[in-house]
């Protein structure tokens, strides 16, 4: 039989890897790989995991439904984890979000968001945000503007999209309201300039940046794109992907800005890891869609949706909302310690158990601080066991997602391990 090492090599070169552990089982904030080395699992899967690796409600509820119906595809049958799963989001969505639909991957419900705005208001034109992430299928990867490798020898894309200004005021070397300010101006003009109002079906916006360096804008600035949509008829589609169930102290990231999209993307932390990602609209909007316009076979899958319905359970009983608004000042202030010993850190921001640390050279130049972020990822992971990732446009943003069971010693511990790393860095500069 052939090593895992030379299996490995008939894997697609595509996936990038920030790590190679050769996982075994992996139980709440930890991996362990096959030598029983346990590893500090900061990344969460890219934040799918908020319960927790394995959380064991999920695992029952898998494996029963596993039991009874694995497939039931909807067009044909309704099954009672979809129903179930619908009753538990009704519970913790914007109450006039009351209808959905479900698919398989964030890009998936993205691509959903897209044909239900231009169906429903017959315009053709979507705006998207600078650094957004929506996905890597044709329509999702059009609107996605935080890096050029996404996009790069894939043209012609999607037709009738435009990319606006985000408010990263760190970049931008203004003060965050300030930020907002010139993001909502430009904005303006390109409805002005680029895409008129009456062509411009929806806008979608993800309220704290994923992949684009875990940028928080602004509250008035989401506001005040809402209230450009509104004047303009113009749908506002939320991507809260990365952002949702409980990630930022609250259920959705939108609560933390007061405003409600006219639809919601949902994906990754749904269903604790099974494929599962879905989109949330008023019914009165959902039901502009003729019946068979879209569809898929294996949306809403019936295990998925017991997960997902243990998943809300979960982090409703156990409060891991809470726990996460309860640690993100704990690990945010942590970071902010560490920005005031070492100047490398040239940022810190995040809400809840959504942070980020970027890294700046002494020049300036984001992109001559990249290997500082990728060694300090590096060392975290070989001299500490602590699982981290990077992000952003130049890939010098270090970014933290525990799951939502993590417990303070385990933040604490992150942040010494990190700390470690910082000074290896600072020997070296």
């Amino acid at each position: 039989m052939s090593s895992a090492l030379d299996t490995v090599q008939h894997l697609s070169s595509v996936w990038s890897r920030s790590a190679t552990i050769f996982a075994a089982r992996a139980q709440g904030a930890y991996l362990y790989d096959r030598d029983g080395r346990a590893f500090l699992d900061f990344t969460c899967g890219i934040g799918v995991t908020n319960t927790g690796h394995c959380h064991p409600r999920v695992v029952a509820a898998a494996q029963a439904q596993v039991a009874t119906l694995i497939h039931g595809q909807a067009n044909i049958v309704i099954h009672q984890p979809m129903l179930e799963l619908v009753e538990q989001l009704l519970t913790v969505v914007p109450p006039s979000l009351d209808t959905f639909f479900f698919s398989n991957s964030g890009a998936e419900a993205v691509e959903a968001s897209i044909k239900l705005a231009r169906y429903a208001t017959g315009r053709t034109n979507i705006i998207a945000f600078q650094g957004g992430f929506h996905g890597r299928t044709v329509g999702a990867m059009s609107l996605t503007a935080s890096k050029t490798i996404y996009r790069a020898h894939y043209a012609p894309l999607m037709a009738g999209t435009h990319i606006a200004a985000y408010p990263y005021a760190y970049r931008l070397k203004m003060a965050p309201d300030d930020a907002g300010d010139f993001a909502l101006n430009e904005l303006k003009y390109l409805l002005t300039t680029q895409s008129a109002p009456d062509e411009t079906a929806a806008m979608i916006i993800e309220p704290i940046l994923g992949e684009g360096g875990y940028i928080v804008p602004p509250p008035a600035f989401l506001r005040g794109v809402r209230e450009i949509c509104d004047q303009h008829g113009i749908l506002l589609i939320a991507d809260e992907v990365q952002t949702g169930f409980g990630r930022t102290g609250k259920w959705f990231a939108q609560e933390h800005f007061d405003f409600t999209p006219d639809i919601m993307v949902m994906a990754k932390g749904i269903a604790s890891g099974f494929p599962l990602s879905g989109i949330a609209a008023r019914k009165e909007l959902m039901d502009k869609w003729q019946p068979g316009s879209h569809g898929g076979t294996y949306g809403g899958n019936a295990v998925a949706c017991a997960a997902g319905v243990a998943t809300i359970q979960a982090i409703k009983e156990e409060q891991m909302v809470e726990n996460a608004a309860r640690l993100g000042p704990v690990l945010l202030g942590g970071l902010r310690d560490l920005q005031e010993e070492f100047p490398v850190i040239g940022d810190v921001r995040g809400i809840g158990l959504m942070a980020a640390v970027e890294f700046t050279a002494r020049n300036g130049d984001p992109a001559e601080s990249k290997h500082l972020a990728k060694d300090a990822v590096k060392d975290c992971l070989e001299d500490g066991n602590l699982l981290l990732l990077t992000c952003g446009p130049y890939d010098n943003v270090v970014r933290w997602i525990p799951p939502l069971v993590v417990t303070e010693e385990q933040v604490q511990q992150g942040l010494k391990i990190f700390r470690n790393a910082l000074e290896k860095i600072g020997e070296v500069l």
